[in-house]
């Protein structure tokens, strides 16, 4: 049997994906940005749980559970807020309004991927991040935190839990990004 590289996530509303683009453009302007390898729109969510390789035989039990998680989980409002950084390495943009919500859902999503029997890294706090560059090396990131820093999207109402199947891309092929697929959603609170 085959297995898939999955992950939950909340995926942002394409309104708010493209007022995080217009805030985003410019970044790619400023000194450096040249080396950092940005994530492209289609690329763009909030990770709850990375599942890493899962037996499609799992994936029957599995959106059970997280239909369930989905189900005890009320929509809720969120926005893409200011930006961030880990390290040198990754550029961030965070996300305001109902955080203890979506820390929960995090949690179910997890929690749904554990009992269904799948190996998950150790637990940590969830921190809401949608990535938007990766550096291969440590890289000063500083001004571009600064940049998107007064960054407020305009809030939305997160009522959908994704699962999504990450597409690896082609070795070797310059510029080549993980394609995301979303193989299942459920509505919050139904």
């Amino acid at each position: 049997m085959s297995s898939l590289r999955l992950f939950v996530a909340v995926l942002p509303p394409a309104p708010a994906l493209q007022e995080l683009g217009r805030a985003v453009a410019p970044l790619r302007a400023l000194p450096g940005a040249g080396r950092l390898r940005w994530t492209g729109e289609p690329a763009w969510h909030f990770t709850l749980a990375f599942l890493g390789a899962v037996d499609e035989g799992l994936l029957p039990e599995l959106r059970v559970r997280l239909a369930r998680a989905a189900s005890r989980t009320e929509p809720f409002p969120l926005r893409l807020h200011s930006g961030g950084r880990f390290g040198g390495r990754v550029l961030w943009v965070g996300a305001a309004g109902e955080i203890d919500t979506l820390r929960f859902l995090a949690e179910r999503a997890d929690a749904a991927a554990r009992r269904t029997g799948i190996p998950m890294e150790q637990h940590r706090r969830y921190s809401a991040h949608l990535t938007l560059a990766r550096s291969r090396t440590e890289a000063d990131l500083r001004p571009f935190v600064e940049a998107l820093g007064g960054f407020e999207g305009t809030p939305w109402e997160v009522g959908e839990l994704a699962l999504v199947r990450s597409n690896l891309p082609v070795a070797g092929v310059r510029g080549e990004q993980p394609r995301y697929e979303v193989i299942a959603s459920w509505s919050l609170g139904h």
